[in-house]
Parts: structure tokens; C-alpha cells; sequence
């Protein structure tokens, strides 16, 4: 459980919206045997005291709708046309999704046509930076090989009439957005202005965060390649940290308000010694802090591995004025590596030790990897039931996954709070066993 657990009675509405009654016969009668019934549904809580609590309120368990395709089906493909936008930052498995959106909508549904907003909610804006990119098979053909998005991103919000309009005036009918809480948020008030001028829109959500820290989904992808990549990295930061007599090999990774990615990649490497998350707060001085801690480990061993997540240590990095934020409104804090990477040379100095601190910071690089075979075939998946919700007629909803199925969940739900580590959940405390810190 993680610490931005929702309590049942914090849930909102679990029905999905829709914009009108299925009474078309799916194309995919012909090829699929296995459709998805509405009743079908998959338990919200799986744990026996969240269980209970709902049998104590008199209601019936919170369970979300089965993702899936669906015998009958609202729109008519042959006169779709339905868009794709990505918003946020680089994310791997973004091109996977967008090709496997791309593909299902044409090969399987027979849809009219396909197009790319792009670089984000701007694209879809009356004075786009580009024009929208018609998809094709063949142009998307080979594009979930590449790292990157070929349709571009871009953070902060737009006048949700403004992109309504652009909708309306191509036609578009189907619209998934793909992207994290700031773009979900984007894409609940997208549907509601939608819904206010009565219009069969629909709007399906695909979760695209590197931090994993969207409520209600599970995991999101790029989270296992960035994992991946993080222990990889982690193994260098070792070799260097080996390679000088009180050597320190220094890692920050990516993680602005969750620490998942830090602490999977450290549990995936045991050769970490301390590991750093926003949730936890990080102290320097003191008998346990941290400072003192290293230099007991480089007495012990001489060497030592660091892994910090860019958002840990939140009394370090606030900037004393008013601040700052980025396009997203999140706040942008200063790089706590660097000041880690400081603090460190500075004690040590100060205690006239010799160190040699190697400071890696690979963010950017693991943001635009291709994704890895386990956030490929999963992107496969989320694409093709988000196609199958959106030729359903559903909207205001996100495709996720969780307690191992594909489901419907209402876009307000994804956006109620960030997902976090639970200090004392066990992923963390695991953490804890596996570095030995005390700090």
C-alpha cells in the first residue's frame, strides 16, 4: 500500500461516463473470441481489512470496469476520425503507444483516419506550432525501435474551449491524451467542456509517467525501463566508487515527488548504500545523519554508492524568495545532487579525509531510451484497450492496470492525489534492509 492510499470513502463515482448507447455490431466479431461484458468487473481493494470496511458501510465492494473489446461498439469507423496527443516530458514507450493506437484503430476497427497533435496540448490550440500529423501504418511502422516521441511534447495547460473548437472543426471524434496527472487533469477538463457544449466527443486517458506516481494505476509505462537503465547505472557509479581509495559514486534519479524509481533500482542493485526519497527526509548532521554515516561506511569499506532521487531532500533545495515553477506548475527546485555532491567534499575536507566523489546524473538519458520488452509489450496493451473503450463510446477515463487487469478508471479518480512511497510500507523498509542505513 502506498502512502497516498484512498480510502473508500474518499472514492469518487467508479461508473464510467458515456456518450451515447453501443448499438453497433464490433468488426472484431469476425476475428476475436473473446469480448469483454460490462458486469465484469475487478475488485478495488484486495486487502481484507479494506474488504471489510466496505462490508462494514453496508455497500457493495468498489470494483473498477474490465478493459476489453465490447460486442457492440458506438461509433461507426468508417466515418472516424479520431487524434492522439502527448503532453509532459520524454517518456519511454511514448512512440509504442502511439503506434500501437495507430495500428488498432486502422487494421482492427477500420477507422477513416488518424492524426498526431503535436508537441503537446498546444498542438491542439487554434495557432499550433505544427499541423497535425496524419498517422499512417507505414509512417509509424518503426517507431516503438526509437527512443524519443514522434509527435513532440509539451507541458502546461490550454483553454480547453479553444482545443474543443479545433476537435469540432476536424471532426475528430475520439481523442486519447497520453501523459501524467498535469495532462489527465488537462484531459478531465477537456471532457467536461465537451460534455457542456453536448458534443459526441469521447476523451480516453493513457497514464505516461517515468515516476510511476499516478493514484489508482499500478504502474504506468517507462517505469520498468527506467528502472533498468537506473541499475545499470548504478553499477558504473560502483566500479568508480571501487576503483579510488574512498571513492563515492553519487546517483540522482528521476523522481520529482516519488521515490519509486530510486527505490526499485536500489532494491534491482544491492550495491547501494544509501538511498534517498522525497518522502523520507533526508538530514545531514547530526549523530545518524548522513554525513556521519558515510564516513563510518568509507572508515569500514572506502567506498560507497549513493542513490538520491531528484526530489529528496526538500529543505535543501527550496529556494529562499518565492518559487519558482515550471510550465506544469510544479515547483523547480534546485539540483540536490549537486548540493549533496558539495556538502559531501566540504565534510570531508573539513575532517582533512581524503574522497573522490563521482557525481552521475543519467535522467535525461533514460528518458529517451526506446522502451525495454516488459514496457513494450505493456504499452501494446494499454493502447489497444484504450481504442477498444474509446470505439465503446466511454470517456472521461483512463485505461490502467491493476490488480493484474487492464480496467476502466474515471479520470477524476487518477488526479485526486500523487502516488507516493509509504515510509513504512514495505518496499521501503525492504530499501532500508537491503542498504543498512540508519540515516
Amino acid at each position: 500500500m502506498d502512502a497516498s492510499y484512498i480510502r473508500p470513502d474518499e472514492l469518487p463515482d467508479l461508473n464510467i461516463d458515456r456518450i451515447g448507447p453501443p448499438a453497433i455490431d464490433s468488426p472484431l466479431i469476425q476475428s476475436n473470441r473473446h469480448f469483454v461484458d460490462d458486469d465484469e468487473k475487478v475488485v478495488v481493494y484486495s486487502h481484507s481489512h479494506d474488504v471489510r470496511d466496505s462490508q462494514d458501510s453496508g455497500k457493495e465492494a468498489p470494483m473498477f470496469e474490465r478493459a476489453g473489446p465490447r460486442r457492440k461498439i458506438f461509433f461507426d469507423p468508417a466515418e472516424l476520425n479520431c487524434g492522439i496527443v502527448t503532453c509532459g516530458g520524454l517518456c519511454p514507450g511514448l512512440n509504442d503507444v502511439v503506434r500501437t493506437i495507430t495500428l488498432s484503430l486502422i487494421w482492427q476497427y477500420g477507422v477513416k483516419s488518424v492524426y498526431g497533435f503535436r508537441y503537446g496540448y498546444v498542438g491542439l490550440t487554434s495557432k499550433p506550432p505544427q499541423p497535425p500529423m496524419l498517422l499512417t501504418p507505414e509512417l509509424v511502422n518503426d517507431i516503438h525501435l526509437k527512443g524519443g516521441d514522434i509527435l513532440s511534447l509539451s507541458r502546461g495547460p490550454q483553454d480547453p474551449d479553444e482545443m474543443v473548437e479545433t476537435l469540432e472543426r476536424m471532426g475528430i471524434n475520439v481523442l486519447f491524451t497520453i501523459g501524467g496527472d498535469g495532462t489527465l487533469r488537462g484531459s478531465l477538463y477537456l471532457a467536461e467542456a465537451i460534455e457542456k457544449r453536448g458534443l459526441k466527443i469521447s476523451v480516453i486517458g493513457i497514464p505516461k509517467t517515468i515516476d510511476n506516481d499516478i493514484s489508482c494505476i499500478e504502474q504506468s509505462f517507462g517505469f520498468s525501463t527506467a528502472v533498468e537503465a537506473a541499475s545499470d547505472v548504478i553499477s558504473c557509479a560502483h566500479e568508480e566508487a571501487r576503483g579510488a581509495w574512498n571513492g563515492v559514486g553519487l546517483v540522482k534519479l528521476m523522481g520529482r515527488d516519488s521515490g519509486f524509481i530510486a527505490a526499485y533500482a536500489t532494491l534491482a542493485n544491492s550495491d547501494v548504500n544509501f538511498c534517498f526519497i522525497p518522502e523520507v527526509p533526508l538530514f545531514l548532521e547530526g549523530e545518524n545523519g548522513f554525513l556521519n554515516e558515510l564516513e563510518r561506511r568509507l572508515d569500514n569499506r572506502h567506498h560507497a554508492v549513493v542513490v538520491v532521487a531528484e526530489g529528496a531532500g526538500g529543505h535543501l533545495t527550496e529556494e529562499k524568495d518565492a518559487p519558482k515553477t515550471d510550465a506544469s506548475g510544479n515547483v523547480m527546485r534546485k539540483d540536490i545532487g549537486l548540493i549533496l555532491k558539495e556538502k559531501i567534499a566540504e565534510y570531508f575536507k573539513q575532517k582533512k579525509k581524503s574522497l573522490s566523489i563521482k557525481y552521475i546524473d543519467p535522467s535525461y538519458m533514460i528518458r529517451s531510451l526506446p522502451a525495454d520488452s516488459n514496457d513494450s509489450a505493456f504499452c501494446v496493451m494499454l493502447g489497444q484497450n484504450a481504442v477498444h473503450a474509446g470505439m465503446s463510446g466511454r470517456t472521461n477515463m483512463v485505461v490502467g492496470y491493476w490488480n493484474q487487469y487492464y480496467v476502466h478508471i474515471p479520470t477524476s479518480l487518477t488526479v485526486l492525489r500523487r502516488k507516493k512511497v509509504d515510509p513504512e510500507g514495505h518496499l521501503w523498509q525492504t530499501v532500508l534492509q537491503i542498504t543498512g542505513q540508519k540515516c
